[in-house]
């Protein structure tokens, strides 16, 4: 992905998040050279991944498969270890529509994914098998905002604005919004998204990025390279 492209990208993703009603944290808004200056006391910051996140999972295809994300907030896989202290994270995501991202599960993580306003949410939905690898022929239970819901393997929840399903470990799952775009918010256990995204198909995690531009935030996958 270009940097312009990425920069769009940010621009357009925080007026749909305002349009809703949310608002992101202040250092969203620091110019990369703000960061630099402030990364002592962003250690949290730096640490936890906070901050913004665009990936077209390697593939080139951003408006096919791609996903924007903003962590708010992400605690200590310490915390979550001893089993105290900071033990959540919470994300806000926009899929556009048609825009998959690819199914996957996770390890450690559980989540609520919400609907918080826009179009249809759609998540496809799969079991695993006894070693908790990807199974097409399995399926499972979910719950839908509190209320336990089997699923067939390759049922498509449609969830509309305010609703939301819970995701556990071994639940694997892709998602798109349907007939138009959707704000998305993530309230999860501790988050790890160098470790703990598991993809059916081998692909990347993060955009590889032409630097055609400067950019006008830093991404968490420039943190390693700016702020070191």
């Amino acid at each position: 992905m270009t940097r312009s492209r990425i920069n769009d990208i940010m621009a357009q993703a925080d007026e749909m998040i305002r349009h809703y009603g949310f608002a992101l944290p202040p250092f969203a808004y620091w110019t990369p050279d703000q960061f630099v200056a402030q990364k002592a006391q962003a250690g949290r910051i730096i640490a936890s991944r906070m901050g913004w996140d665009i990936t077209d999972y390697g593939q080139g295809r951003f408006d096919q498969m791609g996903l924007f994300l903003f962590t708010l907030r992400n605690g200590a896989l310490a915390d979550l270890q001893r089993g105290g202290g900071m033990c959540y994270a919470e994300k806000l995501l926009i899929s556009r529509q048609d825009q998959l991202s690819p199914m996957h599960t996770h390890v450690i993580k559980a989540e609520d994914i919400i609907n918080r306003g826009g179009a249809t949410l759609v998540v496809e939905l799969y079991g695993s098998d006894d070693q908790g690898r990807f199974a097409r022929d399995r399926g499972g239970v979910v719950r839908c905002d509190g209320l336990d819901r089997a699923y067939a393997p390759g049922d498509k929840l449609k969830l509309a604005p305010g609703e939301s399903v819970t995701l556990m470990p071994g639940d694997w799952h892709a998602f798109w919004g349907e007939g138009g775009d959707v704000l998305i918010g993530e309230v999860s256990t501790v988050n790890d998204d160098l470790t703990d995204n598991i993809f059916v198909e081998p692909i990347g995690r993060f955009a590889e990025i032409e630097e055609d531009v400067a950019p006008t935030h830093l991404l968490v996958s420039d943190y390693d390279r700016w702020l070191v």
